[in-house]
């Protein structure tokens, strides 16, 4: 076949040498228009995982590469004066002209063309070829000569980097936080020789330009950056290599191929440098690229179509897991209240693809360290996180697990109950808990004696069903309405699905009823035992509905201030209750015009202000037209969002199966107490 490569970058080369490999027939092409031994980067960063790959490729090129590696294990986080130091990460570095050089030379050497310095106006020019391999980047000339049929997506970050070497060698892969008269600023450098790092400097857009860096040339960046990590630097300068300050752009497209055109590496796709997988994910392009070729021959549509099948959902996946990382360190600054061994765990499991459980496989003393930290002591063993005390108001929990008396889980420390019905029109189905049948605060009072037996504290529910109520029950499917229900209320006469019945608008009256009917569930409380009360807010129950502006479109005072009806719920059931008191609210609507977390964080401060001791973060539901993305602790990062800008303890679910799932999230702060749900 006649290959046509444009892009002499590592993905580019990488793929021309290993299609080369595997037929020396083909005669391939490589277009670079940069000149040889140009390149604008540093050093290159891979994981061990990922030099096996190598190995299997090309093992002369992969002996080449790691001749040239600097090696190291350990994540240094550098914050509020402290260095916290996590080992057993296992990088290779490598410098970037290096690499290419040693690409260049055995794709020569297998008889692959390298032309430099060689610009194509229109690829489209190049469709002749056999196979045209997009590698040019992230402003991809192949992708955009075909764009209607790639339909690339680029969106940029919030914040603005610049990309330096330094002569100091570094013997981690080092964060360094630095807090200016400005703002925040944070560095992420790593070594690629022995004698040179990498070391980038980013801060947020505001930030940038409140510095004056949007009018500093290329020196006044340099001075700047060098003034503000000096103690990072030790004395070393910042090296400019055509550096700018720009903002990370992640490239998506719906396809990566077309008729016999294929895109590989940032042409395909990019992930934020914070996780160090570019370079990788563009040789394992390649290396993906040239398999496939290998075991469908000359049948371009398949291999190409193989190719993408193979790489686009595991590049997908590194895409998620860089964009929970890139939004991670464009809003650290959240996080700087925490103390510095909080701030270095959130960041180390900031993208979710490393735990508590594969920390501690990786560095026990580490995590052992955290422990202890955890749990307030200064030497010795410690529990893990889950299983240290918490105190809600006035009453101590022996752990922080959590479970439901409808799927008990042996050892929780609190157990809540479903939603009670705090009066007969608020029920969500028939068979509904309440708290105005003097025979539901016995079964109450029951369950409070059987959990004591157990050494639980209970936490009873109570709600509002709104114009979720009169359905049948949940073992029957969800908001199904019952064929003769009774009367709904709600902030506006608006149905919840197509054939819900639609609800009568509230009036002041039946306000003031309701707020009396959460009062007196509260007095149920009390005289039943219960250790904890919650006030259900969320999920398109009534006083969730209030609190939407999805919802409630309200002309009166209930819909110029949608807090006004939840908070004359919390005073009217704060003045009956004097334990603990928790509210459960939604995080976000997962509707475009609904709650987001910025209003929800604004919810929770006003909830702490008037005596709420605990917030439990929900989502969705508040309309059925939600749609949810369901995932192992899917609530985390809006749980980590109001606990840590509403400065509030917060309670936690949503897909939580494992006590590492669970240790994570207390140990990074995103949590207090967790809702367990182990697997039917």
């Amino acid at each position: 076949m006649r290959i046509v490569v444009v892009g002499g970058g590592p993905a580019g080369v990488y793929a021309a040498l290993l299609l080369k490999k595997a037929d020396r027939s083909h005669d391939i092409t490589v277009v670079e228009r940069n000149p040889e031994g140009a390149t604008y980067g540093w050093g290159v960063v891979f994981s061990d995982r990922t030099l096996g790959e190598f190995r299997e490729a090309d093992a002369v090129t992969f002996e080449r590469i790691t001749q040239g590696f600097v090696t190291w294990d350990a994540i240094d986080v550098r914050i509020g004066g402290k260095v916290i130091r996590s080992g057993g990460h296992v990088f290779a570095g490598i410098a970037r002209k290096r690499l290419l050089a040693i690409l260049a030379e055995r794709a020569a050497e297998l008889g692959v063309e390298l032309r430099f310095d060689t610009e194509i106006p229109d690829p489209s020019e190049l469709f002749d070829a056999d196979l045209v391999v997009g590698a040019d980047g992230v402003r991809s000339g192949v992708r955009e000569a075909w764009h209607e049929r790639f339909r690339p997506r680029l969106s940029e970050g919030r914040a603005r980097y610049i990309w330096f070497g330094t002569p100091l060698a570094l013997d981690s892969f080092t964060f360094s936080f630095r807090p200016t008269e400005h703002g925040l600023f944070q560095a992420h450098a790593y070594p690629f020789d022995g004698r040179m790092s990498t070391f980038i400097v980013e801060c947020p857009e505001d930030v940038w330009r409140g510095a004056g860096l949007d009018r500093a040339d290329e020196a006044g960046s340099i001075a700047f950056c060098e003034d503000v990590f000096a103690d990072d630097l030790r004395g070393a300068p910042l090296l400019s290599n055509r550096s700018a300050w720009i903002s990370f752009v992640t490239v998506k497209n719906a396809t990566w191929h077309h008729a016999n055109v294929v895109l590989i590496g940032d042409a395909a796709h990019t992930a934020h440098f914070s996780i160090g997988s570019g370079t990788k994910l563009a040789m394992e392009d390649a290396i993906s690229l040239a398999a496939a070729f290998e075991r469908h021959g000359q049948d371009v549509d398949t291999a190409l179509a193989d190719y993408e099948s193979e790489r686009k959902p595991i590049v997908e996946r590194f895409q998620d897991a860089a964009a929970e990382s890139r939004t991670y360190f464009e809003e650290t600054a959240r996080w700087l209240h925490v103390e510095p061994e909080q701030f270095a765990f959130h960041l180390l499991s900031r993208s979710g693809r490393i735990d508590y459980d594969v920390l501690r496989l990786r560095d026990a003393a580490y995590v052992d360290g955290v422990d202890r930290w955890f749990a307030r002591r200064d030497g010795g063993i410690a529990p893990p996180p889950l299983f240290t005390p918490f105190e809600v108001g006035p009453l101590r929990l022996a752990n922080r697990v959590v479970a439901t008396t409808d799927r008990p889980l042996d050892g929780a420390a609190l157990l809540l109950t479903p939603i009670a019905a705090v009066s007969p029109e608020g029920r969500i189905t028939t068979d509904d808990l309440t708290t105005y049948r003097p025979e539901d605060e016995a079964r109450i009072a029951a369950v409070v004696r059987e959990a004591r037996d157990s050494g639980a504290a209970v936490g009873l529910r109570i709600g509002h069903a709104g114009r979720r109520g009169a359905t049948e029950p949940r073992a029957r499917g969800l908001d199904r309405p019952l064929a003769e229900g009774w009367e709904l209320l709600a902030p506006t006469a608006e149905p919840y699905t197509a054939v819900s019945p639609t609800p009568r608008a509230m009036t002041e009256d039946d306000a003031a009823r309701i707020v009396g009917g959460f009062a007196a569930a509260a007095a149920v409380a009390t005289r039943a035992g219960v250790d904890l009360l919650e006030i259900h807010m969320a999920q398109g129950y009534l006083l969730g509905s209030f609190l939407s502006p999805l919802t409630n479109r309200r002309e009166d005072r209930y819909g110029q201030e949608r807090l006004l009806l939840p908070l004359a719920v919390v005073d009217a059931v704060r003045s009956a209750w004097d334990g603990p008191l928790a509210v459960a609210l939604n995080a976000a609507d997962g509707v475009p015009g609904g709650t987001e977390p910025p209003e929800a964080v604004r919810v929770a401060a006003a909830m702490r202000e008037r005596g709420v001791d605990l917030v439990e973060v929900l989502a969705g539901y508040t309309t059925a037209r939600m749609r949810p993305r369901y995932g192992p602790a899917f609530l985390a990062p809006l749980a980590d969002v109001v606990r840590n800008d509403a400065r509030v303890p917060v309670l936690c679910g949503g897909g939580v199966f494992t006590t590492g799932r669970a240790n994570t999230m207390l140990a990074g702060g995103r949590a207090d107490l967790v809702v367990m749900s182990p697997p039917r």
